[in-house]
This record gives C-alpha cells, sequence and structure tokens, in this order.
C-alpha cells in the first residue's frame, strides 16, 4: 500500500475540519464553528452510521454477501449506503417522499441503486409512506437488509464511536455547546453522549423546523398536529427510537425562510457549500446564542452539500414562489396578530369546568391555551367541553385539566401565512410563540377575517 493512501473510499469517512464562522456570527458573544461533514466521501454525516449499521449487520448475519441493502431515506442515508455497498458488492433499493430534490433522486440512481417515490403528505402509518413501502419491500425480497435507520441503534452508536470521539479529540474539549438538527437523532444522541461523558457541562442543543413534532413535545410534554414544511432531512412526524430526547438541554424552533436564507449566507459570505439543513442548524445556532449571550464555544453539525439543492434553495425562481425571497404575498403571523387583540386568554389545568365556559362566553371565543407556570400544556375548545358535559357524569367543578388536548399546532411570528394556512386544514388552532413565550392564538375565522382585509 503506498503511503498516505487509503484501501478504498471507504477509509476517507470521517476526519472532517472544524471552521469558525466569521460574517454570519458577527453580532454574538459567543465563538461559532461549524464541523464540516458534508465533506464526507458521500457527502454527509450519515457516512459515519450507515458505516457502523452495515459492518455491525455483517457482523449479526444479517447482511450476507449479494445481499440487497433496503432503506426509507431522505437521499443522503441513501448515498452512503449506495457508496458502501458499491465498495462491498450489495445491491440497494431507497424509498423516498416526493418533497426531495430531484438530484438527490439522481444521484441514488447514478450508484446503481432502484429508488422509489412515496407521497409526503401522508401518515407514517399509511400503506403509502415512504416508512411503509420500505417494510414491505424489505419482507418481500429475499435477502435482503432492511437498514431501518429510524429504529436502529447503531445509527446513534456510529456517532459515539466516530463522531464524538473525532470532535473530543479535534477540540481537546474545548466545545461548550453541540449545536445539531433533529431528525433520526442519531447524530446528537451518539455525538452529545459521548461529549456528556467526557464534560458534563456540555450543553446539547437540538434545532427543529416549524411543523415537526419535536419542539412542542420538548417544551409541553404533548404530541401536536405535524404539518409540511419544505426544509429536507430535519425534523419528523413521529418519534424514532433512535434519538433520546432526555439528553437535550435546550431545543430551538426555526421556520423554512430563516433556514434557506441562512443556507444561502453560509455559501455566499463563509464558502461553505452546504444545503438546507446546515442553515437550519446555523439558524438554530445562533437564536442560542443570541438567547444565552455567553462567551463560549458553539460547535454545529453541518450534515451535507448544496449539490443536492441547486434546484431548491439557490433557484432564485423556486425560492419567490414559496415565499422566501422579499416579503411573502400574504405576510406573517406577527402580521395578523398586529389586528387582534393583545390580550390572550388562557386557562391553568387547575381551573373549573364552570369558570372555563364562563371565559370563553365573556370573551367570544370557543377554544383556548392551557397553560401551567407559563408553560403550554395543551389546548381545550368547545367541542370538549360539549362531549364532556353530555356524558352527564362529570361535574362543572372539576378542574379542567383532563379535557386538555393536543389538537392545536404552534408557530412563530415569523411563520408564513400559506404555512398558517395549510396547518388550521388539520389543527383547530395555531398558537404563537416567541422565546418560549405566548404571544398569540389563532384560529380559522382570525385567518379569514385577517385575509379579508387585505382583500378590501
Amino acid at each position: 500500500m503506498m503511503k498516505g493512501a487509503v484501501p478504498s473510499i471507504l477509509g476517507a469517512i470521517g476526519h472532517t475540519p472544524i471552521v469558525k464562522l466569521e460574517r454570519v456570527a458577527n453580532d454574538v458573544a459567543a465563538n461559532v464553528y461549524v464541523k464540516c461533514e458534508f465533506m464526507n466521501p458521500a457527502g454527509s454525516m450519515k457516512d459515519r452510521m450507515v458505516m457502523n449499521m452495515i459492518e455491525s449487520a455483517e457482523k449479526r448475519g444479517e447482511l450476507k454477501p449479494g445481499g440487497t441493502i433496503i432503506e426509507a431515506t431522505s437521499g443522503n442515508t441513501g448515498a452512503a449506503i449506495a457508496m458502501i455497498a458499491a465498495v462491498k458488492g450489495y445491491k440497494c433499493i431507497f424509498v423516498m417522499p416526493d418533497k426531495m430534490s430531484q438530484e438527490k433522486i439522481l444521484s441514488l440512481r447514478a450508484w446503481g441503486a432502484k429508488v422509489v417515490v412515496c407521497p409526503t403528505a401522508v401518515e407514517p402509518e399509511d400503506p403509502r409512506s415512504y416508512y411503509s413501502v420500505a417494510k414491505r419491500l424489505a419482507q418481500e425480497t429475499p435477502n435482503s437488509f432492511y437498514a431501518n435507520q429510524y429504529h436502529n441503534q447503531d445509527n446513534p452508536g456510529g456517532h459515539y464511536r466516530s463522531t464524538g470521539p473525532e470532535i473530543w479529540e479535534q477540540t481537546g474539549g474545548e466545545v461548550d455547546v453541540l449545536v445539531a438538527g433533529l431528525g433520526t437523532g442519531g447524530t446528537i444522541t451518539g455525538t452529545g453522549k459521548f461529549l456528556k461523558e467526557k464534560k458534563p457541562t456540555t450543553q446539547i442543543v437540538g434545532v427543529d423546523p416549524v411543523g415537526s413534532l419535536y419542539y412542542d413535545y420538548v417544551k409541553s410534554g404533548r404530541v401536536t398536529q405535524p404539518f409540511t414544511y419544505k426544509v429536507e432531512g430535519i425534523g419528523e412526524d413521529f418519534f424514532p427510537s433512535t434519538i433520546d430526547l432526555s439528553i437535550l438541554d435546550e431545543i430551538i424552533r426555526v421556520d423554512d425562510k430563516e433556514c434557506f436564507l441562512m443556507t444561502r449566507d453560509l455559501v455566499r459570505l463563509e464558502g461553505l457549500y452546504v444545503g438546507g439543513s446546515c442553515g437550519a442548524a446555523v439558524a438554530g445556532a445562533l437564536k442560542y446564542a443570541r438567547q444565552t449571550q455567553k462567551k463560549e464555544n458553539i460547535l454545529v453539525i453541518l450534515p451535507d452539500a448544496a449539490s443536492k439543492y441547486l434546484s431548491k434553495i439557490f433557484n432564485d425562481d423556486w425560492m419567490r414562489e414559496n415565499g422566501f425571497l422579499g416579503e411573502s404575498k400574504l405576510g406573517v403571523v406577527g402580521d395578523l396578530l398586529k389586528h387582534k387583540s393583545n390580550e390572550i386568554i388562557t386557562a391553568s389545568p387547575h381551573d373549573r369546568v364552570r369558570d372555563v365556559i364562563g371565559r370563553m362566553k365573556a370573551h367570544g371565543i370557543s377554544q383556548l391555551p392551557v397553560t401551567d407556570g407559563g408553560k403550554l400544556m395543551g389546548a381545550v375548545a368547545e367541542v370538549d367541553l360539549l362531549r364532556y358535559l353530555v356524558s352527564g357524569e362529570h361535574s362543572l367543578d372539576s378542574a379542567v385539566g383532563p379535557l386538555v388536548e393536543s389538537d392545536y399546532a404552534t408557530v412563530s411570528p415569523r411563520t408564513s401565512i400559506e404555512n398558517l394556512q395549510g396547518l388550521l386544514n388539520d389543527a383547530r388552532m395555531a398558537v404563537v410563540t416567541d422565546d418560549d413565550k405566548i404571544v398569540g392564538v389563532v384560529t380559522k375565522i382570525d385567518l379569514i377575517d385577517y385575509l379579508a382585509r387585505k382583500a378590501a
């Protein structure tokens, strides 16, 4: 073997550089660094965990010579599997949601993989979902291995064995905060666990897009309504077993526009050729830094490269069509709130049913958030109270807490009206939060009134 060479491309996985952000982070006290995982050979951080998954499956005898690897993927896991499979002689079938960029689909086919595309806007349990189709194909394909990144503990295990130790060695343990987007959770769970073991004071911060389940669950313990968003590779509409949310010290929420504008800034101002989930992670890290105002070292994981998003994030026409360049045609939630009363009517889970009914009647509202010590616990609506009273088994003096439901979504003042309209198709109301404080409640009639004003 020639000096300096590796036996195959697989030997080039890892050893990615850490770079300090200058221009996009010049307004925060913290030093913000990024780990350039997009420089892995298949183009993302998924190379590390996939290598661990495949080697572990081989050792257990689950993956045999000439076998077929099947996986539900948003693209990057598929690319890592396809690269490793090409070297090791395996076949691949990938199942992807239809919101993924064409570049991702074409790149997987370039490696010789078969790609099956499924609808995004269906429940995970729906037989048409990309999770369900992948499971079915795994059952029907002889000599196959279902990688199952959402429930395979070799996913976080790969980052525990690779990403965590590498960061610790590179930085000499000088990392104070680790920031990563939340998808399968393998990166933040595995890397965070290793860093916490080495340095318990390390803060682990997850970044989640508006529309995903994680943020509301971490903040309130409730499973709210997920809804569609554009950023790829992070956020979920179900809970993978590969994520350990208890490892998080903080969770920060970002919206599509923030993600995409930061992605473009990272390329054009920092020279970092990265994708949308990288913009999400950095936008979240800067929000966290502004929130804490500490002089500390923040390290952000940059998952993948820009080449997979040229037709979307870096296409001005696509960005304009989706309201991400310039002002939204219909405005944002903050604009709607300006036309509403500043008074926010809430209930406590300990309030009596009769008092909550009286509050709704006095203010002419049909639903309201329920908070406990300022923390959002859920919501209660007329239909919940009606169902309760019709049963005839309960007292008006009972606490309203047991009636609290999760049929609501949370948004920020920066969420576009277009996104708000989409989520109100599925949820009773939207609770508007900013820095974890409730700043408003929006219902369908509020949205109708706002749009009618604009049309007048």
